[in-house]
């Protein structure tokens, strides 16, 4: 039986019967694929590079000092101990009119780091595997800085310059190509200055106030380290440290983790848009394959072959099919998961490890799942086809164990679903999206068919009359054709043309007075200095900011663990940015209770934003208790406030009244816009303050726009796997009605109709059903972003013209290009050929 399959496959291939079923399972395997030899290349650099990421075994994080108590008890254990501090500072190089500076994120590093991995440089001279860099032997030198080489040009600087940081001067001794612990985050954006621990004083950067982050890295023994950890654990629980964190191989890179799996999940739901399309266009390919083979399975039966011969060489036909179509996607999908980490492996990693082969199994059973999970309901109606049907040309209706495998393969495609997200309410969540999206699409493009009726009767050439009949006749055809084109250029109009409206509609909403710089570690005895130099720019109001750690709500302390929502316990996690004023900041808005009055206040009175409230379960009346700098302030929430975010001005979660907040340490903030004329002052204002740290906003969300528009481009990538597949269900859908249209082209013709009415007809079909499919991918696409401006990014939003534009014309082009390729040998047959096959 295999061999009669095998000569059958190779009689359907010479045939052309089976290459559009290839196709469309290359498509769907590729898009899958790709984003699974992504995934698991990502996956495999990080759990090689474990104990890179913390550069040690074990690591403890604080935004305090490291005890010292802690240093000895590690030295006693036989630990090896390094110490890095981290935090945002200016860097300042050149002098007079040429001064340039940047933000950088300083990491100042011990004699030992790192503990583990290695810490490498630029070279000039390459290796003998060709990289151009080389392990650092130690840490900078005394007075010497090693920065990013992004940093240089920025400060118009090379190596041997000269850069200031706080009160010191270092000289540029070499660039960093890579460093174990680097992270992410926001200040991974920001260029690295890497100085030496011992130059860290001199600088004077670290004062009252300073927003630093101190890590103490230990590595020996797994016994001692795990010992050592308990210790720690102890004494942080028995000492109710808070803003101490304790990080291990097996958590040190958990974020990460989390940040892959939810990039896995959103690139994969992107994916199997493409394998749902492709699914219908296999369903649909396979229902054709199984009308052209009916007389020919008919008489195999009159031959001899059984019911269960049949089925078993058609089902070696589509299993040979499924392997080579697999196969092809497989290497199809490695090759573009290259394209994938062009743009979003620089994100995460370099150097990542070779692909395991489990995509690759995973690419086969997907083809193999979506072939025989959507092919074998036609292959088990092939089975029931009787031996009249040689004599007698009509077919039996579908029996319920065919109806029944079309559950089944419905079923096999949400497990898909379920399989790729790796969650099952994510999964159930894309699988009821789909499917209400398709329905709506198809209840819409079912109303606009029947609506084109009316219209007939306004159209005198007989092209469009005949156009529009072909769409009525097969409107089950003709819906399928228009919702998958639309799904298929929805998603690419939305990460093209609505996501380029989006930007400037967030750019818009941004006042044109908006303040693009922020100042922050200002001194107490600075503040007068750096009002009267701000007096130029509109005298900017210059405020308090307190960090204090949010400890306790009313009766209940707080933990890590306090809340189900990962947000509220990262909140109070971190340190607040408190502040006190007597006046309602401009901007600020109280949707909620009074605020405070100062000189009538009898106890501490807090004014707490409403998100703040809403993620911490806050509400009016309650009491917050602040640990600022060992002093414990309770104060109760006597107003709600809605802030301005996107006025890009000073903004505060929670304002607590100046009495209570007297005796509080504390530095002050500011925010203010420098004119293009301008753009020196920074420069001159980090030189005479070197403490000061300048954020220029519009460089950093410039930057942030960058890795965003890496992430947009990759996915785009994908989506065109789903164009193609959108593509691909078109050309099935008229495909499959080739034969009838044959032989409907051939009656027309016996009865008058011209070849170039037909052919002109068949255009205006294509175009009818482009244009109707990129009508309602424009309408999708614009909803989704006015969803995105109003209930996410909250800025108005205006419907661009060009969203519809591009929709239509994009959508008519597909379907001409479908059309063409699906029914180009319609009109090719002789009418009376037709008819005698009929």
């Amino acid at each position: 039986m295999f061999s009669l399959a095998l000569k059958m496959t190779q009689r359907d291939w010479r045939s052309g019967e089976l290459r559009f079923l290839l196709i469309a399972l290359m498509v769907a395997v590729a898009s899958l694929s790709s984003v699974g030899f992504f995934v698991d290349r990502m996956r495999a650099g990080l759990t090689r590079d474990a104990s890179q990421v913390l550069a040690s075994d074990l690591l403890v994080s604080s935004t305090k000092e490291i005890s010292v108590d802690w240093k000895n008890e590690a030295h006693q254990r036989g630990l090896q101990v390094a110490e890095t501090v981290v935090f945002p500072s200016m860097a300042i190089a050149g002098e007079g009119d040429n001064t340039t500076a940047k933000l950088v994120t300083i990491k100042a590093v011990s004699a030992a780091y790192p503990l583990r991995g290695v810490l490498k440089l630029e070279s000039d001279a390459p290796d003998p595997k060709g990289k151009k860099e080389l392990a650092a032997h130690g840490v900078p030198k005394t007075a010497t800085a090693w920065v990013d080489p992004a940093l240089l040009p920025s400060l118009n600087a090379k190596l041997g310059d000269t850069v200031t940081l706080g009160d010191q001067k270092f000289e540029l001794a070499a660039s960093i190509a890579s460093e174990p612990d680097r992270g992410s985050g926001f200040l991974g954006f920001a260029p690295r200055v890497m100085i030496a621990l011992d130059d860290l004083p001199a600088t004077k950067l670290i004062q009252d106030g300073s927003r630093a982050t101190y890590r103490f890295l230990l590595a020996g023994d797994k016994r001692a380290i795990a010992a050592f950890q308990e210790f720690l654990e102890k004494d942080i629980a028995d000492k109710k440290l808070k803003g101490t964190r304790i990080e291990t191989i097996e958590n040190g890179n958990e974020q990460l983790k989390t940040t892959l799996e939810r990039a896995e999940q959103f690139l994969s739901m992107v994916s199997i848009l493409s394998a749902m399309l492709s699914a219908v266009a296999i369903a649909m390919a396979a229902r054709r394959f199984m009308l052209r083979h009916i007389d020919a399975c008919a008489m195999l039966r009159c031959l001899g072959l059984t019911q269960n011969q049949v089925t078993a060489m058609y089902l070696w036909e589509f299993v040979l099919l499924g392997v080579l179509g697999s196969l092809a996607g497989v290497a199809l999908g490695f090759a573009g998961h290259y394209v994938l980490l062009e743009w979003l492996g620089k994100l995460v990693a370099n150097d990542l490890p070779s692909a395991t082969l489990l995509p690759a199994l995973q690419g086969l059973a997907i083809g193999m799942l979506l072939l025989l999970g959507f092919a074998m309901p036609p292959i088990l109606q092939l089975r029931n086809v009787p031996h009249n049907r040689v004599i007698r040309r009509e077919q039996d209706a579908p029996q319920v164990s065919v109806l029944l495998s079309y559950g089944s393969g419905l079923a096999m495609f949400i497990g898909l679903l379920l399989w790729q997200t790796g969650d099952v309410k994510v999964g159930l969540m894309v699988a009821a999206g789909f499917l209400v999206g398709m329905g709506l699409f198809a209840l819409i493009a079912w109303s606009a068919i029947s609506l084109l009726k009316r219209f007939r009767t306004l159209f005198s050439g007989a092209a469009w009359r005949f156009a529009i009949t072909a769409l009525q006749r097969r409107p089950g055809a003709t819906v399928t054709q228009v919702v998958a084109l639309a799904l298929g250029l929805m998603a690419l109009l939305l990460l093209t043309v609505v996501r380029g409206d989006l930007i400037s509609a967030w750019k818009k909403s941004t006042p044109a007075d908006a303040p693009n710089h922020f100042i922050i570690n200002i001194q107490p005895d600075q503040k007068a200095s750096i009002e009267n130099r701000l007096k130029n720019f509109a005298s900017p109001e210059v405020y308090p900011m307190i960090r204090g750690r949010l400890i306790q709500v009313n009766d209940q302390v707080l933990t890590p663990k306090s809340y189900q929502d990962e947000r509220a316990n990262s909140l109070v996690e971190r340190e607040f940015n408190l502040s006190t004023m007597k006046a309602l900041p401009d901007l600020n808005k109280v949707v909620a209770g009074e605020w405070y009055d100062d000189d009538k206040a009898t106890e501490p009175e807090a004014s707490v934003e409403e998100g703040l409230a809403k993620n911490l379960k806050l509400k009016l009346g309650d009491r917050m208790t602040f640990d600022i700098a060992g002093q414990k302030v309770t104060a109760r929430i006597t107003s709600l406030r809605k802030l301005d975010w996107g006025s890009m001005r000073v903004n505060f979660f929670v304002v607590i009244n100046p009495k209570a907040m007297r005796d509080m340490p504390q530095t002050f903030i500011t925010a203010f816009r420098v004119p293009e004329d301008q753009k020196q002052f920074p420069s001159q204002l980090t030189r005479d303050f070197p403490n000061l740290t300048v954020m220029d906003v519009g460089a950093i969300v410039k930057q942030l726009q960058d890795v965003l528009d890496q992430v947009i481009t990759a996915v785009e990538f994908l989506f065109l796997f789903t164009l193609t597949s959108g593509v691909l269900v078109l050309y099935a859908a008229l495909a499959g009605s080739q034969d009838l249209r044959m032989r409907e082209a051939a009656l027309l013709r016996a009865l008058g109709a011209t070849r170039s009415q037909l052919s002109h007809a068949q255009w205006v079909e294509f175009i009818l059903v482009g244009s109707l499919a990129g009508l309602f991918a424009a309408a999708g696409a614009s909803a989704i972003g006015w969803v995105l401006a109003t209930f996410a990014f909250k800025f108005a939003w205006t419907f661009s013209p060009m969203v519809w534009l591009a929709g239509i014309v994009v959508g008519a082009l597909c379907a001409m290009i479908g059309g063409w390729l699906g029914l180009r040998n319609v009109l090719n047959q002789p009418p009376l050929l037709s008819l005698r096959n009929a």
